[in-house]
C-alpha cells in the first residue's frame, strides 16, 4: 500500500455517504423488524427468514441487471431509481399486515436498493481510485452509524402505541431530503478512454474471463455477508432466549452490534490505507470469531451486549474489503464486479438468515447459531488461498 493515498471527502462522496446511510436505514430498521413480524404474524422461525430469501433473490436479479442499466441509462439515474423502488417496497411492508404483502415488500425493497446500493458503490469506488477501499469503508461506517439510530428507533416505538411499523417511514422521509438537498450533485465522469481497436471482419473480439481469485473472493464475500444478515435477523431472536428480555428490548442487542461496527469501520478505513484488504479480513474474522464465543456462551445482558459489540467490530470491515478486494481483482470492472458482488451477496443475505432459522426450528435457535463458525472457517480459507500468490494477480 502507498503511504502516501489520502482520502479526499467532496461534496460527491458525501451525497454517496448519505444515499448508504438512507439505505442503512431500510436494512437495519427491516432487519430490527423480522423478530416483531414473524411474533406479529404467528409464522416459523424458517418462514420469517423468507423474507430475507426474498430480499436475496431480488438482489440477484438486480446484479444480473446492473451493468446493462448503468450503460443504458448511467449509474445517477439508476442509484436514484434503485431507491424509489426501495422505498416502494418499505411502505409495501409498512402498510400491509399478511404475509404475501410483506414478503412482496421485502422482496421489492431487496432487489431496488441492491441495484442502488452497487450502482453507487462503484460510483465511490471509481471517483477515489487507490483510496477506493478506504472511502468504502468509511462509506459503510457512515451508514451503520444511521443504522445504529433505527434500530433504536424500532426498540422504542415497538414498545410505544406508536407500534414498530411507524419506523419504516424513516428511509422513505430521509430520501426525499436528500434528493430535496442534493438531488444535483454526482460523481464528475472519469475521462473517456481510448476506443478498442475493433478485430477484423468475421474474427470474434477476445473475451478477457475473471480469474479463479475472482471467484474466490467473491465466494468469501458470501460467507461474510450470510455471517453478517445471520445476526442482523437472528440475533435479537437468540438475546432474548438467552437473557429473558422482549422481543421489543431485546433489539437493542442489534443497536450493540451496529455500535461495533460503526467503530470498525470508522478504524478500517484508516486501516485501508495502510494494508492491504486480505490482511484486514483476516484479522476481522478472528475478532468475529471471538465475538460470537462470547454472545453464543453468554446467558447475562451485559456479556451479551459485549459479544455482540465484538461480533460487529469484527464483522464491520468484511463486506466493504472484500467488494474492494472484489473490484480489484476485477481486471478494470468495477461495475460488472459490483454486479457479480451483489449476486454473491444476495445469495449470502437470503441464504445465511434462512439456514439458520431452519436449523433454529429443527434444534434451536442456540445450536442453530453455530454455523457462524463454519462460515468464519471457509472466508478465513477462501482469503488464504487467493492470496497464495501476488495479489495482484487475477
Amino acid at each position: 500500500m502507498d503511504r502516501n493515498t489520502r482520502l479526499t471527502r467532496d461534496r460527491p462522496t458525501w451525497l454517496i455517504y448519505l444515499q448508504l446511510a438512507t439505505f442503512a436505514t431500510y436494512l437495519y430498521g427491516l432487519s430490527a423488524a423480522t423478530p416483531l413480524l414473524r411474533a406479529e404474524l404467528g409464522v416459523s422461525q424458517a418462514v420469517a427468514g423468507l423474507h430475507g430469501t426474498g430480499m436475496a433473490l431480488s438482489g440477484v436479479v438486480g446484479g444480473l441487471a446492473l451493468p446493462a442499466l448503468t450503460r443504458r441509462f448511467g449509474r445517477r439515474a439508476v442509484a436514484w431509481a434503485g431507491m424509489a423502488g426501495m422505498n416502494a417496497g418499505v411502505l409495501l411492508i409498512a402498510f400491509g399486515h399478511t404475509l404475501p404483502f410483506t414478503l412482496s415488500g421485502f422482496t421489492l425493497a431487496g432487489g431496488s436498493g441492491s441495484v442502488a446500493l452497487y450502482a453507487i458503490t462503484a460510483a465511490l469506488s471509481d471517483h477515489h481510485g487507490p483510496a477506493g477501499a478506504a472511502a468504502i469503508s468509511e462509506a459503510n461506517a457512515v451508514a451503520v452509524t444511521a443504522g445504529i439510530a433505527i434500530t433504536y428507533a424500532f426498540s422504542v416505538l415497538a414498545q410505544s402505541p406508536a407500534g414498530w411499523r411507524s419506523a419504516l417511514f424513516v428511509p422513505v422521509a430521509a430520501t426525499a431530503l436528500l434528493a430535496l438537498l442534493m438531488g444535483r450533485v454526482w460523481v464528475p465522469p472519469a475521462p473517456v478512454p481510448p476506443a478498442p481497436v475493433p478485430p477484423p471482419p468475421g474474427i470474434a473480439a477476445p473475451r478477457d474471463p475473471y480469474g479463479w481469485r475472482f471467484h474466490v473472493i467473491g465466494f468469501v464475500l458470501l460467507c461474510c455477508v450470510a455471517l453478517e444478515f445471520a445476526f442482523n435477523l437472528w440475533a435479537a431472536e437468540l438475546f432474548a432466549q438467552r437473557t429473558g428480555l422482549s422481543a421489543g428490548a431485546a433489539a437493542t442487542g442489534l443497536s450493540a452490534m451496529l455500535a461495533g461496527m460503526a467503530a470498525g469501520r470508522f478504524g478500517g478505513a484508516w486501516l485501508a490505507l495502510r494494508l492491504p484488504p486480505t490482511s484486514i479480513l483476516l484479522g476481522a474474522l478472528g475478532v468475529a470469531l471471538a465475538g460470537w464465543t462470547l454472545f453464543w456462551a453468554g446467558t447475562s445482558v451485559p456479556v451479551c451486549y459485549a459479544g455482540l459489540a465484538l461480533s460487529g467490530l469484527g464483522i464491520s470491515v468484511q463486506y466493504p474489503m472484500g467488494l474492494a478486494r472484489l473490484i480489484e481483482v476485477s481486471g478494470g470492472r468495477p461495475d460488472q464486479a459490483s454486479g457479480a458482488a451483489s449476486i454473491w451477496a444476495g445469495a449470502g443475505s437470503g441464504g445465511g438468515p434462512f439456514v439458520l432459522g431452519a436449523l433454529g426450528d429443527g434444534f434451536g435457535t442456540h445450536t442453530a447459531f453455530l454455523l457462524a463458525p463454519g462460515l468464519i472457517g471457509l472466508a478465513a480459507a477462501g482469503i488464504v488461498s487467493s492470496r497464495s500468490r501476488s495479489s495482484g494477480s487475477r
